[in-house]
């Protein structure tokens, strides 16, 4: 529960720091003085979007920082989740900057404000006259209804089989709109697939055909350097191997007398059989070099093939047409698989929507017997204040298609008056009839949550009275078990009622306005009961009403 809040540079505030205590307290003070500054303030430690413009004037940042007391409401697992140190006193810090910068902080720890979001949902429920519009919303009235159920469990496995439908729905969606863009290009597909597949390509072909061209391009060149280089080599007449058997001959010759000459033979020798097998290839190469039109102009259509098919699939290498060729393959073969794929996965969606159904109907179950005693303990709960004719009914209704929180659809009907139309509660109940109803429906969930903080921001708005008597019997008893209550309020019966009564004022110095809020004495708990029975003038009959209203609680 909210030990502390301390407040800097928010607003009309400078400092703030203030202590809370457990159980049901009251904070007052006059329109404007600055209750909703400080509802704002919290608003920010429970995750909300922060404005520049809520930073006081001059101020480079504003520091709101709460402490908490969880040791009673097992925390812990929100915290071994999100890596984070657990404490007995939880500190959330939020820090806001003039330059739009945003930083939260949870035990002295950085967190995301996804993080802070969730665990201030945890720890604090603020409920202000908008939240009463809620009544009238569905997914409000079947959150009551899974709280009372203690839905999470079965709410839990319905959203993940839910979830596993809806992605199985979507991926068919995708494969028939596919199927059906593939259809249309089907005729287009197989055509580039057909051409691919005639001309035949393989690896390393284009290169091969290429030097095959230059070869038959240039063929007379070729013989005729080649039949050149022959005649230089092996001519009968001043031929290199006429020329180097002599020398090779007339070293053998001298190696009996000149040993180095049997060296230089040897050598002489391997030079001529190197050159003999250079001039015998060279020989046979002159004769596999013909001119041959045909071959060359086959050669060119084939390249020209080639060519053209890399131009047109804009590609550069025959690999490139070959993935395209396998591309195109596997395509139509998608298209002839896809009937089946689509029947396959419309079996799986049908299993699926069976188990959607089957986990829809537990829900069901829960829901319609929480309805039930939602209805039991709101007739309860409401004619004590001031509804003897009081009618509550939960309308339970099915939806055509399974949506995330599941099939059923819920309406909270209401009226009043004897013999009256139940109707949805917001065409027939009055603003005082609805901050009644919307505080009987917080003080039954507050018996099914471990929530530790809540804080009532003028509930009682259309009130007075005995009804108000009432309403702060139930604040009271929410405010018990482990629980604190704050009401913000403007009636002097619900403020007597508080354990503990906090009033916010604004004071003006030289240079601005300053809001602050502080905890009052007995006396002056008397003083501030009497001003809010008699207004700004104190009457001795005043004074003594609200003596003897503290004097009740």
């Amino acid at each position: 529960m909210l030990r502390s809040l301390y407040i800097q540079n928010y607003a009309l505030i400078e400092k703030l720091d203030i202590n809370f205590d457990s159980g049901f307290s009251v904070i007052t003070g006059e329109t404007g003085a600055g209750k909703s500054v400080i509802l704002g303030a919290i608003g920010l430690l429970l995750g909300q979007r922060a404005d520049v413009k809520s930073i006081r004037t001059g101020a480079s940042k504003c520091v709101i920082e709460a402490r908490f007391d969880i040791s009673a409401y097992g925390m812990q697992p929100f915290f071994e989740e999100n890596e984070l140190e657990y404490e007995e006193e939880c500190i959330l810090r939020r820090e806001v900057y003039a330059s739009g910068k945003s930083r939260a902080f949870i035990n002295d720890t950085p967190a995301s404000l996804a993080q802070m979001k969730e665990l201030g949902e945890l720890l604090i429920d603020v409920h202000s006259q908008h939240q009463n519009l809620l009544l009238n919303k569905e997914g409000f009235q079947l959150n009551v209804l899974d709280i009372l159920s203690h839905n999470e469990e079965v709410l839990a496995a319905y959203q993940s089989v839910y979830k596993e439908w809806k992605q199985a729905l979507y991926d068919l969606e995708k494969i028939i709109a596919r199927a059906e863009q593939d259809k249309a290009d089907e005729d287009y597909i197989r055509f580039q697939l057909e051409q691919l597949e005639e001309a035949r390509l393989s690896e390393g072909e284009q290169e091969e055909l290429e030097q095959e061209a230059d070869t038959l391009s240039h063929a007379e060149e070729i013989k005729a350097g080649l039949y050149r280089a022959g005649q230089i080599l092996y001519s009968d007449e001043g031929g290199l191997l006429s020329g180097l058997k002599d020398c090779l001959n007339t070293m053998i010759g001298l190696q009996n007398v000149f040993p180095v000459a049997g060296e230089l033979a040897e050598r002489l020798e391997s030079t001529y059989i190197e050159l003999k097998d250079i001039s015998q290839e060279i020989s046979g190469k002159e004769e596999e070099v013909e001119f041959n039109p045909a071959r060359l102009e086959e050669v060119n259509e084939r390249l020209n093939l080639i060519y053209t098919l890399q131009q047109k699939h804009r590609v550069s290498t025959i690999g490139e047409l070959l993935a395209l060729e396998n591309e195109y393959a596997m395509k139509l073969s998608a298209i002839t698989s896809s009937e089946e794929d689509i029947e396959k996965l419309k079996a799986s969606c049908d299993v699926l929507y069976n188990k959607v159904k089957k986990q829809a109907a537990v829900l069901t179950k829960a829901r319609t017997a929480a309805a039930r005693e939602v209805e039991k303990q709101m007739a309860s709960r409401l004619v004590p204040l001031g509804m003897p004719n009081v009618r509550f009914q939960v309308e339970m209704g099915t939806r055509k298609e399974p949506g995330m929180h599941g099939i059923d659809t819920v309406n909270f009907l209401f009226s009043a008056n004897k013999n009256g139309t139940l109707q949805n509660i917001s065409s027939v109940a009055s603003g005082g009839e609805i901050a009644r109803v919307m505080l009987s429906v917080k003080a039954m969930i507050a018996g099914a949550v471990k929530l530790p903080t809540i804080v009532f921001d003028e509930i009682d708005t259309g009130v007075s009275g005995e009804i108000a008597d009432r309403m702060a019997d139930i604040m009271q008893e929410m405010g018990e078990s482990n629980r604190q209550v704050i009401s913000i309020t403007h009636l002097p019966q619900i403020a007597a009622r508080g354990r503990a009564h906090y009033k916010v004022y604004k004071q003006d110095n030289e240079k601005e306005t300053n809001s602050h809020i502080r905890r009052l004495t007995d006396n002056e708990r008397v003083e501030e009961i009497a001003h809010m029975l008699s207004g700004a003038t104190l009457t001795e009959a005043a004074l003594n009403n609200a003596r003897a209203l503290l004097g009740g609680t």
